[in-house]
């Protein structure tokens, strides 16, 4: 195992989900402590075992990373347990419409994702910069889709979300540069791995694969348009992504969006 991370504090919200319990076993092998949260006990649970049972050493706990209050008090917990903070991803997923044209979609569920991906960062900004900052600095980390930068037809709510997470981690590198605290934002493309292991995206996935005339594992399967890479990206893949946004060598890059669309999208 190698200690790149060693005594560092890692906070993984979603860390119950596919890409967040990932990145959360990444930084466990390299030494830190780490914290998940998400909604499932027993997912999150099985995920600390496993970081445990490879030598890792990694706590959970049951979190609404949409609430406010909950945030806070789960920051302040694990700051108080570690003496800090120093590295968060939010990672958390939410069933969401996609695959539906703006004349037939709802208010609703067009405002579900804008609410809950740009809510919940904030959230996780606002709870772990203080204990950041106390400790000389950090790295808040996030993810969207190229879907932020891409016209539709049909993922209305999800692309805003994804600008929306982009462009907030981009303006909190301005907000907390002055407690040294990075912010990086991981824009992959979708990762059938996590789709086809019991990921939220499987049910996401699934309209946009019917109306293609697909199943999910057809459509994943399937070179995207655009796509200049081989395959698409793999959970090893967004987990070193991570790795590196957070290690002392990426200490030069902050407000920045690390691209794993596999070309689909170029900065």
């Amino acid at each position: 195992m190698s200690q790149a991370f060693k005594q560092r504090c890692v906070v993984v919200h979603g860390g119950s989900g596919a890409i967040g319990a990932a990145v959360a076993r990444a930084f466990a092998r390299e030494g830190a402590r780490v914290f998940v949260t998400g909604r499932n006990r027993a997912r999150l649970d099985a995920v600390v075992r496993d970081m445990v049972a490879a030598g890792g050493q990694a706590e959970a706990a049951v979190v609404d990373a949409l609430d406010e209050q909950a945030m806070l008090r789960h920051a302040a917990a694990v700051a108080e347990r570690a003496g800090g903070i120093d590295i968060a991803l939010n990672a958390i997923g939410v069933v969401h419409v996609q695959g539906t044209p703006l004349s037939a979609l709802s208010l609703d569920d067009y405002f579900l994702p804008v609410h809950a991906y740009t809510r919940s960062p904030f959230l996780t900004a606002k709870a772990v910069a203080p204990h950041m900052a106390g400790r000389g600095g950090g790295v808040i980390l996030s993810v969207s889709t190229p879907a932020s930068r891409l016209p539709g037809p049909g993922y209305l709510g999800h692309a805003v979300a994804c600008a929306g997470v982009e462009a907030l981690s981009r303006h909190m590198a301005g907000e907390l540069a002055a407690f040294n605290i990075r912010t990086v934002c991981i824009r992959s493309h979708a990762i059938p791995e996590a789709a086809l292991g019991g990921s939220h995206s499987h049910e996401v996935f699934r309209p946009v694969a019917q109306g293609m005339g697909l199943t999910v594992e057809e459509m994943l399967a399937a070179k995207p348009a655009g796509l200049l890479v081989k395959r698409l990206p793999s959970l090893d893949q967004l987990a070193a992504a991570a790795l590196f946004a957070a290690s002392d060598g990426a200490g030069a890059m902050t407000g920045a969006v690390l691209n794993l669309s596999g070309g689909v999208t170029l900065d």
